[in-house]
């Protein structure tokens, strides 16, 4: 009956009262993406990897993970806002070891969740397991030598 009442009440707004790009968002919000979202990427393939992990002139945080680990998601998060704590001086990937097994195998990772800090395509620091937020500051200032 709530579906009914909602699929009338769409179907009863003319064009006219939607804008060009459709119905205003609620509370006046707009969508924008967050510094998160740019400084943080999902690795695609090895090629991609090369190109914005490795070849990278911004140092980069990587993380290897999966989507059945627990201490994964508690992690991932946490490293996402420290790395956009840093204002884009450091960029994070995130690598999916079900997905890339190449990658994690060529980087020797024999358990998750494991973060490398790699600068100018080496890996200058690592570390297996979960961190809080004042140990992965600590990691991240000591990457990008703040």
């Amino acid at each position: 009956m709530a579906q009914r009442l909602v699929l009338r009440r769409l179907l009863s707004l003319t064009p006219r009262t939607l804008s060009p790009q459709g119905p205003p968002a609620p509370h006046g919000r707009a969508f924008s993406t967050s510094a998160s979202c740019r400084n943080t990427f999902n690795v695609q393939d090895g090629s991609d990897f090369q190109d914005r992990v490795v070849n990278n002139p911004k140092p980069v945080v990587v993380d290897f993970h999966a989507q059945w680990c627990g201490p994964c998601k508690i992690l991932g998060p946490r490293l996402e806002k420290m790395v956009a704590k840093q204002e884009g001086k450091v960029l994070m990937a995130k690598v999916d070891i079900d997905d890339h097994t190449d990658l994690a195998i060529e980087y020797e990772v024999s358990a998750v969740p494991t973060v490398l800090a790699m600068k100018n395509g080496d890996v200058v620091d690592k570390f297996v397991g979960i961190k809080d937020e004042d140990q992965l500051e600590a990691f991240l200032k000591k990457l990008i030598g703040a």
